[in-house]
C-alpha cells in the first residue's frame, strides 16, 4: 500500500455505500475506459470476469474453447462453468504464450471439418503478453472471438497497445498478488458497450426493471454476485496511482537477478520479447539442470530449506487430474517449461538486502551441486 488508499477507503465509509454501487466504482471503470479506450464494468475478481466473457461469446454444453495448457487454472474453470470443452494448446518457447503457428494450424483444420471453437481465450503470462498479431488475424479470419486473459500482466503493452484492450474481451484482476490490488477485484472490458451491460446485469443476479415499477425483484435470467465493492474499488483507484511505480519495481526485481546469475551457466531469464513491455509480474527462469547443476525441483527444494519461497512455473492443464480427460494440442513445450521453470520473489515491497539474499542462495545452491566454494 503506497498511502492514499486509507483517505480513500474512509471516504467511502464517511459516504456509506460500502457495498456494490457507489463513486468508486464509478470512477473506477472510468479509469480503465480511459486506459484501454473500451466498455469496463468492475467485478468481484479476475475469475468472474473469466466466466462473465466465457459466457458472452456464447459457450454453452459442449461448446469447445481453446485454451493455452500453460496457465493457471482459472480460465480453463471459467469454460467448465458453462459446461464448455477446453482445447488445450501448447506454448511457443520464444515468449511461453499461446503458440500462434499451432493455433493457426488448428483453426484452419477445424474451419475444414465445419466445427470451429466457440471461442479463444489468450493468456499473458507472468507480465508478458503473448504474440498477438497472428493470433488476432487468424481468429479474425475465422470469426472466432479473443478473449485475452490480462490478469498478470496489467501495465503490459504489445507494440505500445495496452495489454488486454486488443481482443473482443479483456480480463483484469486485483487480487492480492498482482502488481497492483485491492485484496480482490476484477475488471471486464470490451469494445462492444452491448457486451459490457450485459455483463454488468448478469454480475447483479440479473435483476429485471420491474414493470409494475414497484421495486420488484423480477428475474428472466439467472445472474450473479459478481460485484465489485465500493471498497475494493477505492484501494484499487489509489493503487492506479502508482501503477507504473510498482511494474518499475518488478522489473528491477527481475534484471537485478538477471544481473546477479550472470556468471551463472544454466540459469537465464523468461524471454523479453523486443516488441512488447514486460512488466516481470514474476521473475522466472528457466534452468539447465546438466550446466546449473541441480534440476528446477531441486533448487526450489535448495531455496525453501534457506526460507526462500520459490515456485515452478505453472503445471500444464493437460496433465492436471482435472482436465486429463480434455484434447491436448502438443504439450511438450509446455510441459519442458514447467519441468525447468523457476519463479522467484518477486514482491514490488521485496528490499535490495532481501533479493541479495535470494541472489546468494541460488549462487551458493550452483557451486554446492558442481562441488565449488
Amino acid at each position: 500500500m503506497e498511502g492514499h488508499e486509507l483517505a480513500r477507503v474512509q471516504r467511502v465509509l464517511d459516504s456509506g455505500w460500502v457495498t456494490t454501487a457507489g463513486e468508486e466504482i464509478t470512477a473506477l471503470e472510468k479509469e480503465f475506459e480511459r486506459m484501454t479506450r473500451c466498455a469496463a464494468v468492475a467485478l468481484a475478481n479476475g475469475t468472474s470476469a473469466l466466466h462473465l466473457a466465457v459466457k458472452l461469446v456464447g459457450v454453452r454444453d459442449g461448446a469447445e474453447v481453446v485454451v493455452p495448457t500453460l496457465t493457471f487454472a482459472a480460465a480453463a474453470n471459467a469454460v467448465v462453468y458453462e459446461n464448455g470443452r477446453p482445447v488445450f494448446l501448447d506454448s511457443s518457447p520464444s515468449d511461453w504464450g499461446l503458440d500462434a503457428n499451432l493455433l493457426e494450424e488448428f483453426l484452419d483444420r477445424r474451419a475444414r471439418e465445419n466445427r470451429l471453437p466457440k471461442a479463444v481465450i489468450v493468456v499473458h503470462l507472468f507480465g508478458q503478453c503473448a504474440d498477438l498479431d497472428p493470433i488476432l488475424e487468424v481468429c479474425r479470419k475465422h470469426e472466432v472471438p479473443l478473449i485475452e486473459d490480462a490478469a498478470e500482466c496489467l501495465g503490459a503493452t504489445y507494440k505500445g497497445k495496452f495489454a488486454g484492450a486488443l481482443g473482443d474481451i479483456g480480463v483484469y484482476s486485483f487480487n492480492g498478488n498482482k502488481v497492483i490490488t485491492g485484496g480482490g477485484g476484477g475488471m471486464l472490458v470490451s469494445p462492444q458497450a452491448d457486451w459490457v451491460a450485459k455483463a454488468r446485469f448478469w454480475s447483479t443476479q440479473a435483476r429485471d426493471a420491474d414493470p409494475e415499477g414497484l421495486r420488484n425483484y423480477v428475474h428472466s435470467e439467472v445472474g450473479y454476485n459478481y460485484r465489485m465493492s465500493n471498497v475494493l474499488a477505492a484501494i484499487v483507484l489509489a493503487q492506479l496511482e502508482v501503477l507504473e511505480k510498482r511494474v518499475q519495481q518488478r522489473r528491477t526485481v527481475a534484471f537485478r537477478y538477471r544481473d546477479g546469475f550472470a556468471d551463472l551457466p544454466g540459469i537465464t531469464l523468461m524471454p523479453q520479447a523486443p516488441d512488447r513491455f514486460h512488466t516481470n509480474w514474476l521473475s522466472c527462469f528457466l534452468i539447465d539442470a546438466t550446466q546449473f547443476g541441480m534440476s528446477a525441483a531441486d533448487l526450489i527444494r535448495f531455496l525453501d530449506a534457506a526460507n526462500v519461497e520459490a515456485r515452478p512455473v505453472w503445471r500444464p492443464m493437460h496433465l492436471q487430474k482435472a482436465y486429463r480427460q480434455y484434447e491436448c494440442i502438443g504439450g511438450r513445450i509446455a510441459e519442458d517449461l514447467h519441468r525447468r521453470g523457476v519463479c522467484l520473489p518477486s514482491s514490488s515491497c521485496l528490499t535490495e538486502e532481501q533479493q541479495q539474499f535470494v541472489i546468494a542462495r541460488v549462487r551458493e545452491a550452483h557451486f554446492k551441486a558442481k562441488g565449488r566454494k
